[in-house]
């Protein structure tokens, strides 16, 4: 892609999974006061993340990339903010204790409002009605008025990933992310679980290993590494005014950043060559990633590399597949061999989540861990036998109690989903079985 970019060049290009708003002078207005407002994220943020998964792209770093399906006004908590970072915190120490690489934690978190959907409509008792597609655009109450798509909402999701991005900065850097504090992240419905007992375990060797240093002098207190993480930011770049509005020209190198989010992506229905989305995206700074479905070939993979990444900069770039456990080795490997004989130093992760969705008998969406931890060791499998890094995984999940993913060592059943089925769109995993795939992963990185 040789033509000038500009925020806006976007705009003249076919632009996929975008609202009909109703009334385009308010969402001009809202749009307007949006790119006045400060920046959720700054560009050195963002540099930094890029460095950190240039690590992963060079074999040195592993990804978690992990959070909610998609964020509710309606629940919004700094308990659920507390929960969810906990979870990741926990999967993250078990991933670098355990296989002994450094973990990337970015979080599905303050920004993951809006949903791509594969239909306009759907079907509520005997009526035709707007899809759902996040609280950034509508409302989930099953009526039409609730559906229409309100330009308004897109301050509300500005607020609150402000405040929550706040939270964030707070915990991770004010010592709630402290090595000492291990034991604390496990939470009560986890602890009792086989996962929490296993983690538990792991924590006493922490404090173990922690005792040893601080008798030779190294404490938390004074070693930032071992109180404070690294913490970013991520949601998929869907609605392209909003991003637009918060793209923002960064002062010390004159590049363009998207000031939503740390890093953002692109998702399987929006990765058009000549789209929107990949028109927008080519021109920001951020880390950016994007999804690769099973029908992804390897021109399509080499070209989204060329568009997203012609500099070949480490760390810019995270191909994120979701196969289905049952294609995953076979379609991957071809991408991978591609990718590697032409030099592009991407990441890439595995979102084990998507191909794996199905509805279970009485109606709702639901995945099974096994089939989850089943595409990621063919995943795991494929990067083996073409000799490349599988650097990361792509999770939902939450710090809540939920039963919305069958199976786990605390075993979900199907006649289980309505004790807690509480998630807005896609099933997610709760703490116990985050766990469960946090040790998983790491036994197959231990390999």
């Amino acid at each position: 892609m040789t033509d000038p970019w500009t925020p806006s060049s976007w705009r003249d290009r076919s632009a996929a999974q975008q609202p009909s708003w109703p009334d385009e002078a308010v969402l001009e207005s809202v749009l307007k006061h949006l790119a006045t407002l400060p920046p959720l994220v700054f560009a050195g943020e963002a540099r930094a993340l890029t460095s950190a998964l240039g690590e992963v792209a060079d074999g040195k770093a592993f990804l978690l990339q992990a959070g909610d399906c998609a964020e509710s006004f309606e629940s919004f908590s700094a308990d659920g903010i507390r929960d969810s970072l906990q979870v990741i915190l926990q999967m993250a120490i078990v991933l670098s204790y355990s296989a002994g690489v450094p973990t990337v934690k970015v979080g599905r978190i303050a920004g993951q409002f809006a949903k791509p959907r594969s239909s306009d409509t759907e079907r509520i008792g005997d009526l035709d009605i707007p899809s759902f597609r996040g609280h950034l655009i509508n409302d989930i109450a099953p009526t039409a008025a609730a559906r229409v798509p309100d330009p308004n909402r897109l301050l509300q999701a500005y607020h609150q990933s402000a405040s929550t991005l706040n939270l964030l900065r707070a915990f991770v850097k004010g010592g709630f992310a402290d090595l000492g504090r291990v034991h604390q992240w496990n939470q009560e419905f986890v602890a009792s679980s086989r996962e929490g007992q296993r983690y538990e375990r792991l924590a006493q060797d922490i404090d173990r290993a922690l005792r040893f240093m601080r008798a030779c002098g190294i404490a938390s207190e004074t070693q930032p590494n071992l109180h404070e993480v690294d913490f970013f930011t991520s949601h998929e770049a869907l609605i392209l005014g909003y991003e637009e509005a918060l793209t923002r020209n960064d002062s010390l190198t004159g590049e363009w950043y998207d000031c939503s989010a740390h890093m953002l992506w692109i998702g399987e229905r929006t990765r058009q060559l000549d789209g929107a989305h990949v028109e927008f995206l080519r021109g920001v700074g951020n880390p950016l990633g994007c999804k690769l479905g099973p029908s992804a070939t390897p021109d399509e993979a080499l070209a989204i590399c060329e568009a997203l990444n012609p500099a070949r900069i480490p760390g810019r770039l995270t191909l994120i597949s979701r196969m289905g456990a049952d294609t995953v080795e076979d379609a991957l490997r071809p991408l991978l061999a591609a990718v590697r004989d032409a030099g592009h130093p991407v990441v890439w992760a595995c979102d084990p989540m998507h191909g794996n969705t199905y509805t279970a008998v009485g109606g709702k969406k639901t995945r099974h861990l096994d089939a989850v931890l089943s595409e990621i060791a063919g995943f795991f499998a494929a990067h083996r036998a073409e000799g490349t890094w599988p650097g990361g995984v792509h999770v939902e999940l939450t710090g809540d109690d939920v039963t919305e993913c069958l199976g786990g060592a605390e075993e979900i059943f199907d006649a289980d989903l309505d004790d807690r089925y509480e998630t807005m769109c896609d099933p997610r995993l709760n703490g116990r079985q985050s766990l469960d795939l946090a040790f998983r992963v790491a036994e197959l990185l231990q390999r």
